[in-house]
């Protein structure tokens, strides 16, 4: 998919800001330039069976309990999903992990679910299906993304993990 070109079609804004290629949090925190809006991370998740999969984006800097986010889903345990099923669903490699991904979901295999945080905020970061490049996307512009990508938000408060909690 074109990324760059579904955007454009359907009006939606996103200010793509280039940098050195990053994997995890603390690689965006020294090569990514500060820029306006939320930063987020993204986990690509499975439920037990591996029948259903969750897109969960979360602020940078959130450690998810994993257990209670299952049962604040209803779906019991839930596990990191493979690469390969990365692939399948969201046309992407690991590292490159972002809610734009969802413009490959085309049979809605997977649930996109935000942090309260994060669906406050003016803006948010995603890569654009690479892991060179943050986009500043403005709220209202997520909210069109995902309406035309026919992904419902499923917006909670994502559950911190106790280490994460207690250093709050």
């Amino acid at each position: 998919m074109d990324l760059d070109a579904f955007l454009r079609d359907h009006g939606i804004a996103g200010e793509r800001h280039p940098h050195p290629p990053v994997m995890t949090v603390e690689e965006s925190e020294r090569l990514v330039p500060k820029l306006p809006g939320a930063k987020t991370k993204n986990l690509f998740l499975r439920d037990k069976k591996g029948s259903r999969h969750f897109l969960v984006t979360v602020p940078h800097d959130l450690a998810v309990d994993l257990a209670g986010l299952g049962g604040a889903l209803g779906v019991g345990r839930l596990g990191f999903a493979s690469p390969e099923r990365l692939a399948k669903h969201l046309g992407i490699t690991p590292g490159s992990v972002s809610l734009l991904a969802l413009v490959n979901d085309l049979d809605h295999a997977v649930q996109f679910v935000i942090d309260r945080t994060l669906w406050e905020a003016p803006a948010v970061h995603a890569h654009p299906l690479t892991n060179d490049a943050t986009m500043v996307i403005p709220h209202t512009d997520l909210e069109r993304f995902l309406a035309v990508t026919g992904h419902e938000p499923r917006v909670i408060d994502v559950p911190a993990a106790a280490r994460a909690r207690e250093a709050r």
